[in-house]
């Protein structure tokens, strides 16, 4: 953008003293074309996030041949015990698993941060192996374990039988603690790390016990991180799908519901109206977060010294049993999963055998859907990426239409409050409508539905916000004289994104590729609703081969997932690694 000032050719009037001449901008070829991929992300935004939760709203005030029935559904909905039982239980579950996860998160997230724990790096990769597993493998190893034949149960190596009666509440909180821990341990660590050591330095100067520097210190410095925590936490075990279809039972949740109304009822009218009520909580939990964040003002001065935990005997030998704990029991339901998937008849016959990897005998799609499932991961990694990055370097470093960057910031953060099994039912309204919203024209996307790229759209849709706030994250630490530079030497703007952010943000790219990737590997709620008899998923057959009692070949398919997504991570640090000693080389001089 160039600036046109006024000229002082004439001679300073009393008409030009009070009216001076008004500064005006003379718009170039290349505002245009920022303004131009501005609006188109946004558009972007508006199609995959905001549009398909229109019709489904709408559909929630609908009877099953698509007439206006006013609050009738929400009314039958409260009306029913089951139904409204299912709202509590949710409620229930989610309070319950979030507290339980984080608790436990806290404490190893401590044990790795704040004392001088033997095998670090062991116990932090063992913590965020149940990332790499799908909630509904989780709850599978956990069949195994505690169900009716696991070996707990039945009692192993000669100990007492016992059951934990998993099937209901206990077995639905013991399988979102698991699948939700490394997501608090993400959290807990990140601000466990951020800590001015000189606090620490001046406690001990004034000779304040331990407990006291615990909650005078340690707690306000991370209460945020906390906060923030459970309400993930809340939100994902309050709309998880996988851990309550396998280990409910008789204890329904909302989003085995919506299975129910939707796959089993095609009762599509009372699906939107509970997704409303799903919604709604997230939606709360969501904006209580933000609000929360807000308030969050700065701990870390750049005077900051980083905390070097000192030996402390009995504390460190303390928290390195309290972690052995959790990640043998973490490591423990894997390794049943790998072992089930090798067994011949489980728990008569412990002969190992192959014959559960022939998913050709198998209901849910066989091999096809393994590989399906890295093709669908692969696009969303590239184009998710793409789509994510330039959004964030746009509102970041776009100049111009402050408004419009604000509303694409705002529209990239809302997906994180929407439930996969929302998102992907309001893609079934939306994509699948030959009107476009109800007005009198067609539908310019209906093509997309029943195709990879709806599949591909709503994975990286419902990933986005993590990734969009880690770009945005990294595009800030970037000094933005490399912009106002290049604009002062006519560098147009593409060239510096180019040649300058673009080599300094390889780690970070790197990083929501994988993010995508492992995701898009093991979600299931969002795409259960979405995708075509043609293409099968690797994640959905594991629910197929779990519905149709085929547990043995679910668990090997499980353990191709979770392989599968480990190999990418180890394959993205040997990638980043390379690439960061071409690209990241500065840093060293």
């Amino acid at each position: 953008m160039t600036t046109s000032p006024p000229t002082k050719s004439f001679p300073q009037t009393l008409l030009a003293r009070y009216f001076p001449q008004q500064i005006t901008h003379r718009m170039t070829a290349e505002d245009w074309l920022m303004r131009g991929f501005l609006a188109l992300g946004a558009s972007f935004l508006l199609v995959g996030v905001v549009f398909p939760l229109c019709p489904m709203v709408v559909r929630s005030f609908q009877d099953t041949d698509g007439h206006w029935v006013g609050l009738a559904n929400y009314v039958q909905y409260i009306s029913t015990p089951a139904l409204l039982t299912s709202l509590l239980n949710s409620l229930e579950i989610a309070v319950a698993s979030a507290l339980i996860a984080v608790l436990l998160a806290f404490g190893y997230a401590y044990a790795l941060t704040r004392t001088a724990l033997v095998g670090k790096a062991f116990f932090q990769i063992l913590g965020m192996l149940p990332l790499f597993i799908p909630p509904l493998a989780h709850a599978i190893g956990l069949v195994y374990l505690f169900g009716r034949q696991g070996l707990v149960t039945n009692g192993i190596l000669g100990l007492p039988g016992w059951d934990i009666h998993l099937y209901g509440a206990v077995g639905i909180i013991l399988g979102e603690t698991l699948y939700l821990f490394p997501q608090a341990l993400i959290i807990l660590i990140t601000a466990l790390n951020l800590t001015d050591a000189r606090l620490y330095e001046a406690a001990q100067a004034l000779r304040t016990p331990s407990w006291r520097t615990f909650f005078t210190i340690t707690l306000p410095s991370v209460k945020y991180g906390l906060m923030s925590a459970i309400f993930v936490c809340f939100t994902l075990a309050f709309t998880d799908f996988g851990v309550p279809k396998v280990v409910g039972g008789d204890f329904n949740v909302l989003a085995t519901d919506i299975y129910k109304q939707v796959i089993g009822q095609q009762n599509f009218s009372m699906g939107a109206t509970i997704s409303v009520f799903l919604l709604a909580p997230t939606l709360i939990a969501f904006v209580a977060d933000r609000l929360i964040q807000r308030r969050q003002t700065s701990l870390v001065s750049a005077r900051a010294v980083p905390l070097q935990p000192k030996p402390n005997l009995i504390l460190d030998w303390v928290m390195f049993g309290f972690c052995l704990l959790i990640a043998l029991f973490a490591v423990l339901v894997f390794a049943t999963i790998i072992l089930a998937s090798f067994v011949k008849v489980w728990p008569y016959n412990f002969s190992l055998t192959f014959k559960h990897y022939n998913f050709d005998n198998v209901g849910g799609g066989g091999t096809a859907a393994y590989w399906n499932s890295i093709w669908m991961s692969l696009y969303t990694a590239i184009f998710g990426t793409i789509a994510v990055f330039l959004g964030a370097y746009l509102v970041e470093k776009g100049r111009g239409l402050i408004w419009l960057r604000s509303v694409t910031y705002f529209l990239s953060t809302v997906p994180l409050a929407l439930p996969g099994l929302v998102l992907g039912l309001a893609y079934v309204f939306f994509f699948n409508n030959p009107s476009f919203l109800g007005l009198p024209i067609s539908n310019p996307f209906l093509g997309l539905y029943g195709t990879m790229g709806i599949l591909v759209l709503c994975n990286v849709i419902h990933f986005y916000t993590v990734c969009f706030l880690t770009a945005t994250t990294a595009l800030k630490q970037l000094d933005s004289e490399f912009e106002s530079v290049s604009a002062s030497m006519s560098v147009p703007f593409y060239k510096t994104f180019w040649q300058v952010t673009l080599p300094l943000s390889v780690p970070t790219i790197l990083e929501i590729g994988g993010y995508f990737f492992v995701n898009s590997m093991v979600t299931i709620s969002a795409i259960i609703f979405l995708y075509p008899p043609t293409l099968p998923l690797a994640a959905v057959a594991i629910v197929n081969m779990d519905d149709a009692g085929d547990i043995a070949p679910a668990a090997a398919m499980s353990t191709l997932i979770v392989i599968t997504s480990m190999a990418i991570r180890v394959f993205y640090r040997l990638l980043t690694q390379g690439l960061q000693r071409r690209t990241q080389a500065w840093l060293k001089k």
